[in-house]
C-alpha cells in the first residue's frame, strides 16, 4: 500500500541552457530510508535522460549518509519546453506523481510542513543567536547580502566574488618573483577519454606560471588514440615529455615512471580525467617565494562534471595531522619539493588507489614546512567509475587507504589499529594505552543532584577502564538531596571519591584549577555536572589520544536532548569569538566533507567533557580564573595549547548528552552581561589571530553560523 507522505521531495530548479531544459531536486523516501526512482508518465522519454546526483545539504538536514544520491538532474531537450509532464516518484513500495511546467522557473519544494517548520526553527535559532551577538547593523547587512545572493548558487556567487584573477596583471606579477620554481605535473594516463585527456593537458597549457613540465607516463594504453594524442601534444610544446611503458604497472609503477623524467624543483599530482584552474601554479609559486623553506604544499578543491559545471567545493583546514589520519582531506591540488618526495621513496606498489594518501603521509612525516593554500587550484572530474562521482567504482581504493593508515601507524612506532570510517574514505584509530595511568574527572557543582546523579551513574555504566577517581567540587550546595548523594558515592567509590567544598562566587576555572590540587591521576577530564555519558568505553578512546605526545586537549561530540549537535569542536571567529561546529545537526549527520564521522583537529574543544594530560595542564598554567570565570575559559586553555605546539581534537566516536548550563542559568543579569561583555573583550584582544584565522577551519566558509556554509562577505 503506498504513502504518499513516505516520500520527501523538492523540484528546486527548472534552468534553461544550451538549448536544454534541466530539472533539479531531490527525492527520499522516509519509510524505507532509500533513494527514489524518477520515471516520465503518459510519454515517451525521447531527448530526456535522468541522472543521479549527491546533494550534501539534503543529506545533512534528513540525516542520511552520504554515500546515498539524493539529488537528480532531469535533462529535457527543446522539443519539450512549455510542455508540461507529469512524473513519478517511485520507491520500493510508495510513490508520488508530480506536474512540472518546463519553463525557467524557481519551483517552490516539496518537503512535508513538518520538515519545514524544522528546517525554519533552525534559521531563527541561528538569526537570534547572530543578532545578539553582532547586533543590528551587522545583522541588517547578512540580510542585504543575503537578498542579493539568493538566487544564485551559493558557490556560482563565490566564484564570481573571489576568482577575479587577471591574467595580464598575474603574468606581470609573476615577472618579478625573485624565485621561478620550475614545476614538474606529474600525469599518469591510461586508456582515457580524448575529451578529458584534451582538456587535462589543455588546462597546464593554459597556466598563467609558464615555468613548468608537464611528465607524462601512458601506463601501456590499449585505445590507439591516446598515444596518438600525447605525440601531438608532445610536438606542440617542448615543456611536455611523455614516456611510454612497455607494459601495464598500474598508477604506481606510471607515476614513478613519470617521477624518473621530472627535472623540476617541485612535483604536482595531477589525474588523467582532471583539470587545474589557470592560475594554479601561479599561486603555487606565489607561495614558495613568500615561504622558500616550503617544501609540501597543498590547496582547496571542487568537483566539474561532463559539462563543466563546478560543484562541491572542499575547503579545506590547514595542516591538520590528525585529521589526516582519519581520512586524506589534503588530496588535491598536490605539491611536493622534490628533494622531499625521493627523499620519501615516491610512490609505493601495493597501494594503488591510495598511492596518492600513502605518499602524503610519509612525506608529511619528513618535514615541517607544510602549506595550504586556501583557494580552489583543482577540478576533480565527476564521470563514471570515478571516486568522485561513484566513490564505490574503487572500493579498493578504501582498502589501500586503510592499509595506509597502519603502516602509518608502524612507521611512527604508534600502538594502535584502524578501522574503516562510517563514510566510505574516511578510518577510526584507535590507540593502545601505554600501562594503566589513573584518569581524574572533575565535576564542578551546586546542588541539582538528579542531573549530577545522572552524570556519575552515566560514567559507571559506560565505563569498564578501573583506574580512575571522581573529584566533585562542590560550589556551595544546600540541598538535603546533595549531601545524601555525596555520601551515596563515598560508600560506591570509596577512596576514589572525593569532595572539595569551595563556597566562593561561582569561578569555573578557579573551581577546576583548585580541583586539580586533589587529584592523583596522570590524566584529567574536566566534565559539567550536566553531562550523561553515552560511549562505551569512552576512557579508554580518549585516553588513547591524551597519550599522544603531540596532542594537547582531546573534547567529545555532544547532543542536547532531542539529538542534535550541541558542540563537535570549536570553530574560531563564529559569532565574533568563537562557536560549536555543525550546532543543531542531526546526530546521524556526517558533517561537512564527514567532519561528523571522524576524529578530528580543531582550534579547541569544550570543557564540558575534555581529557587531558596533567602534565600539560599545569605546563599551561590550567584554566584562567582571573579573565575567564565563566565563559571562553575553555577555549582559551585550548589556544594556549596550541601556542605550546600541541594538537587538539574533537572525537565523533565519543559521544555524550549535554543538558547545557542546567546548573547555573543564562547570562540574564547586568552583572552577569558586564562580566560576559569583559570577557569577550579579553578574547577578542588576546586572541585576535586566531579569531581572524582558525587554522583547523577555511577563510572561505562563514562565520555567521555554525554550518560550514559557503561566506558571503
Amino acid at each position: 500500500m503506498k504513502k504518499e507522505d513516505a516520500i520527501k521531495y523538492s523540484i528546486d530548479t527548472i534552468e534553461q541552457e544550451d538549448g536544454y531544459i534541466f530539472v533539479k531536486g531531490w527525492g527520499y523516501d522516509s519509510e524505507n530510508k532509500t533513494e527514489i526512482e524518477i520515471s516520465l508518465i503518459g510519454e515517451e522519454p525521447l531527448g530526456v535522460s535522468f541522472k543521479r546526483e549527491q546533494r550534501t545539504d539534503v543529506n545533512q538536514h534528513l540525516g542520511v549518509d552520504l554515500e546515498k544520491k539524493l539529488g537528480f538532474e532531469i535533462k529535457f531537450d527543446s522539443s519539450w519546453e512549455n510542455k508540461t509532464v507529469k512524473l513519478k516518484l517511485l520507491s520500493s513500495n510508495n510513490y508520488i506523481l508530480k506536474k512540472v511546467k518546463l519553463r525557467k522557473n524557481k519551483i517552490k519544494n516539496g518537503m512535508d510542513i513538518k520538515s519545514k517548520v524544522e528546517k525554519n526553527i533552525q534559521k531563527i535559532k541561528w538569526a537570534i543567536e547572530y543578532l545578539e551577538q553582532n547586533g543590528i547593523k551587522r545583522t541588517v547587512a547578512r540580510l542585504q547580502t543575503e537578498v542579493f545572493s539568493k538566487n544564485m548558487d551559493p558557490y556560482r556567487y563565490w566564484i564570481e566574488k573571489n576568482e577575479k584573477y587577471d591574467e595580464k596583471k598575474s603574468k606581470k606579477e609573476i615577472t618579478g618573483f625573485e624565485k621561478q620554481p620550475k614545476i614538474s605535473i606529474l600525469l599518469p594516463v591510461y586508456n582515457t577519454d580524448e575529451r578529458w585527456l584534451r582538456e587535462c593537458i589543455e588546462s597546464v597549457l593554459s597556466q598563467y606560471y609558464i615555468n613548468w613540465e608537464l611528465c607524462i607516463a601512458d601506463d601501456h594504453s590499449t585505445r590507439r588514440q591516446v598515444q596518438r594524442i600525447l605525440c601531438e601534444y608532445a610536438e606542440k610544446d617542448a615543456r611536455i615529455k611523455v614516456v611510454y611503458r612497455e607494459k601495464n604497472g598500474h598508477i604506481s609503477e606510471a607515476s614513478n615512471s613519470a617521477l624518473k623524467i621530472a627535472t623540476g624543483d617541485y612535483v604536482a599530482l595531477l589525474d588523467h580525467d582532471d583539470t587545474l584552474a589557470p592560475f594554479a601554479l601561479y599561486r603555487i609559486a606565489a607561495l614558495i617565494n613568500k615561504n622558500i623553506n616550503a617544501e609540501f604544499i597543498y590547496s582547496d578543491e571542487d568537483k566539474i562534471n561532463k559539462a563543466g559545471r563546478r560543484s562541491k567545493p572542499f575547503f579545506k583546514p590547514d595542516w591538520s595531522p590528525d585529521t589526516l589520519l582519519s581520512q586524506n582531506y589534503v588530496c588535491h591540488l598536490s605539491v611536493i619539493k622534490s628533494t622531499l618526495l625521493k627523499k620519501a621513496g615516491g610512490f609505493r606498489v601495493g597501494f594503488e588507489g591510495a598511492q596518492d594518501y600513502d605518499l602524503v603521509l610519509r612525506c608529511t612525516e619528513l618535514t615541517n614546512e607544510i602549506y595550504h593554500i586556501p583557494e580552489i587550484l583543482y577540478h576533480w572530474r565527476m564521470i563514471e567509475n570515478s571516486t568522485a562521482e561513484n566513490p564505490q567504482a574503487k572500493l579498493y581504493a578504501f582498502d589501500a587507504g586503510k592499509n595506509s593508515v597502519e603502516s602509518a601507524l608502524i612507521r611512527r612506532k604508534i600502538n594502535g589499529t584502524v578501522s574503516m570510517g562510517k563514510n566510505l574514505g574516511t578510518y577510526g584509530v584507535l590507540y593502545k594505552i601505554e600501562g594503566k595511568p589513573k584518569v581524574s574527572i572533575i565535576i564542578p557543582t551546586k546542588d541539582h543532584a538528579k542531573d549530577l546523579e545522572i552524570c556519575i551513574e552515566s560514567i559507571i555504566k559506560k565505563t569498564d577502564y578501573s583506574n580512575y577517581e571522581i573529584i566533585v567540587v562542590d560550589n556551595g550546595s544546600k540541598d538535603i538531596e546533595t549531601f545524601e548523594l555525596f555520601e551515596k558515592y563515598a560508600h560506591v567509590f570509596g577512596e576514589a571519591f572525593k569532595i572539595v567544598t569551595l563556597d566562593i562566587p561561582f569561578n569555573y576555572s578557579k573551581l577546576n584549577n583548585e580541583a586539580v590540587k586533589f587529584s592523583s591521576g596522570e590524566f584529567l577530564v574536566l566534565m559539567n555536572n550536566d553531562i550523561q555519558v553515552i560511549t562505551e568505553n569512552w576512557i579508554e578512546k580518549m585516553l588513547g589520544f591524551a597519550q599522544q605526545k603531540h596532542i594537547g586537549a582531546v573534547g567529545a561530540k555532544l547532543y542536547y536532548n532531542d539529538l542534535t549537535i550541541q558542540h563537535a569542536g570549536v570553530v574560531m571567529g563564529v559569532g565574533g569569538v568563537a562557536g560549536h561546529s555543525h550546532k543543531y545537526f542531526n546526530s546521524k549527520s556526517p558533517g561537512y566533507f564527514s567532519r561528523l564521522m571522524i576524529d578530528s583537529n580543531y582550534a579547541a574543544v569544550t570543557a564540558a567533557c575534555l581529557m587531558v594530560e596533567k602534565e600539560k595542564y599545569l605546563e599551561i598554567d590550567g584554566l584562567n580564573s582571573i579573565n575567564l570565570a565563566v565563559a571562553f575559559n575553555d577555549v582559551d586553555f585550548c589556544l594556549k595549547l596550541l601556542e605550546k605546539g600541541y594538537y587538539n581534537i574533537c572525537l565523533s566516536s565519543v559521544e555524550c548528552y549535554h543538558h547545557e548550563s542546567k546548573s547555573r542559568g543564562v547570562e540574564d543579569t547586568k552583572e552577569k552581561k558586564r562580566r560576559f561583555d569583559k570577557e569577550i573583550s579579553f578574547m577578542k584582544e588576546k586572541w585576535k589571530i586566531y579569531i581572524a584565522h582558525d587554522p583547523y577551519y577555511n577563510p572561505n566558509l562563514t562565520l555567521e553560523k555554525e554550518d560550514f556554509s559557503i561566506r558571503k562577505d
